[in-house]
């Protein structure tokens, strides 16, 4: 499959892990901006059942919302985001490495842990996440994004626009391209470039911060970048 280029059809979206509140929140937000959304999940009838409940949450403004096993998903998106859990995260994108084969995979895990204390970032031997990402998937064109974003706001119906920055960074310019312009499709969003790919260990890192900052200060915090 020929993937879009940021200037041309809206791609076709499909969301690795898509039931949990990062995955949901993103597709809401993508159908609502228009584009067609393919959720997935280990269980296509509970991934099917989280469609349908986006569909009738946002009544007829929402567009396409389908839901599908991973493996369709990844099959049949031109684009994928990763919203997994980090400790699923090398198991689940190493079963589709055909299925993502030549297509722009978003990584958005951000690999934490929690203790007493609150959050902190753990150790990945390649670095990041998204750097295990495109070790697993060498034929794909791996971005890091939406790392930042929070749930809550994604899914709230009161939230009409999102308020932040989302910080993009890959190796691909022509991917990393359309992935800040699918992430402006988002009222309120900007999609930033910020650098190499092996830069977003310190993206990742930095929602530990956010995490520590939302609790502090009882909100959903994101990031503006100013002069920009």
């Amino acid at each position: 499959m020929t993937t879009p280029s940021a200037a041309g059809a809206t791609p076709a979206v499909g969301i690795l892990g898509g039931t949990g509140d990062q995955g949901r929140g993103l597709a809401r937000r993508f159908a609502l901006a228009g584009s067609r959304v393919l959720l997935g999940s280990r269980d296509p009838e509970r991934a099917q059942a989280a469609a349908t409940g986006l569909v009738l949450a946002a009544g007829s403004d929402v567009g396409s919302v389908t839901g599908h096993a991973n493996a369709e998903v990844a099959a049949q998106a031109d684009l994928v985001i990763a919203a997994v859990p980090y400790d699923g995260h090398r198991s689940l994108l190493s079963s589709l490495v055909d299925e993502l084969t030549g297509k722009i995979v978003v990584d958005c895990v951000n690999p934490l842990g929690f203790d007493s204390r609150g959050a902190y970032a753990v150790t990945v031997e390649e670095g990041s996440a998204a750097e295990q990402a495109a070790a697993v998937l060498p034929a794909s064109r791996v971005v890091a994004a939406f790392h930042h974003v929070s749930a809550v706001l994604l899914l709230d119906p009161a939230v009409p626009t999102v308020d932040t920055d989302v910080l993009v960074l890959g190796d691909d310019r022509a991917a990393t391209d359309l992935v800040q312009a699918l992430a402006s499709r988002v009222p309120g969003i900007r999609g930033i470039y910020a650098g190499r790919l092996r830069n977003a260990r310190q993206v990742e890192a930095l929602t530990a911060n956010l995490i520590s900052v939302n609790r502090r200060y009882q909100a959903h915090a994101g990031l503006r970048v100013t002069d920009v």
